[in-house]
C-alpha cells in the first residue's frame, strides 16, 4: 500500500458496477487514489462490462472478480457500495477512519430485451457511474 487514500468499491458479485467504478477511478483519479473493488461473492468479470468500458477507451479486461478482503476493508479510507444488496450486507467494518457511502445504480446484468436494449442499459449505467466518479475525483466526495 502507498500513501494515497484507498477507495474500495463493493457490489454483490464484483462483475459489473464495481468493476466499472474501479476502471473509471483508476483512469480519472488513479494519481490521487489507490483503487480496489470486490463483491460479497465473485461472479466473474461480465463481458458486457468489459465491452461497454472499451467503448469509452478504458480496458478492464485484466480485472479480476474478487470477494471482499477484510484486511483491505480495514485499511480503506472510502468504502463505497454500488448496489443495495452490498450496502445492506457489507461486513461490519472495524475501521474508524473510513468514510462509508452508498451510490446505488441499477444492475445492468439484469437488463432484459433485445441486444440493443441490454447494451443501452449497460451504457446508461456506465455513464451514470462515470458522472459520479468524475464528481468524486474532483471533489473527493
Amino acid at each position: 500500500m502507498n500513501n494515497k487514500p484507498l477507495v474500495y468499491f463493493l457490489c454483490t458479485g464484483n462483475s459489473c458496477r464495481s468493476q466499472i467504478a474501479d476502471g473509471f477511478l483508476k483512469a480519472l483519479g488513479g494519481d490521487k487514489y489507490e483503487v480496489r473493488s470486490a463483491g460479497l461473492e465473485a461472479h466473474g468479470l461480465n463481458p458486457r462490462a468489459v465491452k461497454t468500458m472499451n467503448e469509452v477507451g478504458i480496458d478492464i479486461s485484466n480485472h479480476t472478480s474478487d470477494v471482499i478482503d477484510p484486511e483491505i476493508l480495514k485499511q480503506a479510507d472510502y468504502i463505497i457500495t454500488l448496489c443495495g444488496h452490498a450496502n445492506d450486507n457489507c461486513p461490519v467494518v472495524h475501521n474508524d477512519k473510513a468514510e462509508r457511502w452508498h451510490w446505488g445504480f441499477d444492475d445492468p446484468a439484469k437488463a432484459t430485451g433485445t441486444e440493443e436494449e441490454i447494451t443501452a442499459k449497460f451504457s446508461e449505467v456506465r455513464d451514470s457511474i462515470k458522472n459520479r466518479i468524475e464528481q468524486f475525483a474532483k471533489e473527493g466526495k
